[in-house]
Order: structure tokens, then C-alpha cells, then sequence
């Protein structure tokens, strides 16, 4: 039936014009973290499911070491979208037992290409858990990771960025940069 390339999971995909086709080596994700493997390794089920075939992969992976919990819809209520970036999304969010507008920030686990990435959450996630508490620094909440991302709930700031708020202004007289300058260098010592 003409040639073929074997997929990783042993099922085949037609070629064009009758050449094999070499597959890269991949990242292999496992219930622990991150490994690499070449093509020539098998991948088994639990780590891969292809749903559209080749290059089509769901990665089922953990990211975290120590999530507070695995369903974030069990306490929160996730409302409109407040942003967007290049690993996920960011919606209102209510806690449903005190009522509280919070923020969500969902990363989606299929944006995790690279072991970098990974490593790049998780060190984001270790961070804001290790901020001190302090009045102009948003505090993580809790961190949740279900098979499809990671949910960081963290407090909502109504007033938005910074550089948001330059670009609206304008401009700052002196006095007024100089205060926002002091409180951010204030945050950072």
C-alpha cells in the first residue's frame, strides 16, 4: 500500500511522493516531569494519545510538585476573561465559599513545548509561593493542575498595569512618576 511512516505509536501515516518521512526527536512527558527522548524510543499510552493523527499530540503531564488541589472549579467560580498571553488566559474568578473576586490564570499545558517552559512555570508558581505578603505585590493564592493546565489563583487588581495606565495618561508630571518610582523600588529591596 505504497510507503509509509510509523507513527510512535506503532499505527502509520502515508508519506508524499513515497519517501520516509524521519520524525525529530519529540519530549516525552511522564506523571513525574519532563524527559527527552529520540523517535526510535516508544512512547506508551499513558504518556501520548494522538486524537487527529500525526504531530497531533495531548500531553498528559504534571507540572507542579505540590498543587493545592486538581479542580479549581470546586472552589472557584471562573467568570469573563480579563487578559491574555502567550501561555494561557487570565479570568475573573470568585471564591465560592467567601465570595471574593480573585484572578485565574489558566496555562494551558499544550503551550508547554520545551523542557524551558516547564521549568519556566514551575519556577513562576516557587516564586510568587515564596513573596513576602505586601500591600503592592499580588499574592498567589492557591496553585491547582488538572490534565489540561495549570490554575494559579491569585488577587485581582482592579486598577490594571502600569504601562497601561502611562499609555492612557499620556504623560506623568514629575511628582507623580517620581511616587510610582519610589514604590517600585520600595517593592523591590
Amino acid at each position: 500500500m505504497g510507503n509509509a511512516c510509523t507513527h510512535p505509536q506503532g499505527s502509520t501515516v502515508e508519506c508524499k511522493r513515497g519517501k520516509r518521512k524521519r520524525k525529530k526527536p519529540q519530549a516525552s512527558f511522564s506523571h513525574t516531569g519532563f524527559s527527552s527522548s529520540s523517535s526510535s524510543s516508544s512512547v506508551s499510552e499513558a504518556q501520548h494519545t494522538s486524537s487527529r493523527g500525526f504531530g497531533s499530540w495531548s500531553r498528559h503531564f504534571w507540572v507542579l510538585e505540590s498543587p493545592d488541589g486538581h479542580d479549581v472549579h470546586r472552589r472557584y467560580r471562573l467568570g469573563r476573561e480579563l487578559g491574555r498571553g502567550e501561555f494561557g488566559v487570565t479570568h475573573l474568578c470568585v471564591d465560592s465559599e467567601s465570595n471574593e473576586e480573585l484572578a485565574c490564570k489558566s496555562i494551558s499545558k499544550k503551550k508547554l513545548r520545551t523542557e524551558i517552559d516547564v521549568e519556566d512555570v514551575r519556577r513562576e508558581v516557587e516564586i510568587m509561593r515564596s513573596l513576602p505578603e505586601c500591600g503592592n505585590i499580588v499574592r498567589l493564592r492557591e496553585a491547582y493542575e488538572d490534565r489540561e493546565a495549570i490554575h494559579l489563583v491569585m488577587e485581582l487588581c482592579k486598577g490594571g498595569e502600569l504601562f497601561d495606565r502611562i499609555v492612557a495618561r499620556g504623560h506623568y508630571t514629575e511628582r507623580a512618576a517620581a511616587a510610582i518610582l519610589k514604590t517600585i523600588v520600595e517593592v523591590v529591596m
